[in-house]
């Protein structure tokens, strides 16, 4: 069993139902598309969904990346804090946005992470 590759897969299955309950925020908010703003609750949903996206631009190359030079458990684990600070981060936002960070922190955190060991394992395993 791939680990990374369930936790790579995951994450992106995390970005889609966000994508989702933006979609659902923008039906009972009645944001017509192209528009971006709305109510507030509208509003932090897709602020949300869209610091995901931002977020998991970097969180997947360096997740799959690590994988290679890394045992699998270590690096899933790793990824697994990022899944989990996603939802921390989507709850806090969502109910005070103010109070986001440890949720941020936990996604800034294991990418971070995982790109040093990128680093790591490109210098001194290659």
């Amino acid at each position: 069993m791939n680990t990374v590759h369930i936790v790579a897969s995951l994450a992106v299955l995390e970005y889609l139902a966000f994508t989702v309950l933006v979609g659902r925020a923008r039906m009972k908010s009645h944001v017509m598309a192209p528009s971006t703003t709305g109510d507030e609750a509208f509003n932090r949903a897709f602020r949300v969904q869209q610091n995901t996206l931002e977020q998991i631009v970097a969180f997947l190359p360096v997740l799959l990346i690590a994988g290679l030079y890394w045992p699998q458990a270590v690096v899933a684990g790793i990824g697994a804090v990022w899944l989990a600070g996603r939802l921390l981060y989507r709850q806090q936002y969502v109910k005070n946005p103010a109070s986001r960070a440890p949720g941020f922190a936990l996604t800034l955190l294991p990418t971070v992470v995982l790109t040093l060991m990128v680093l790591a394992g490109a210098l001194l395993k290659a």
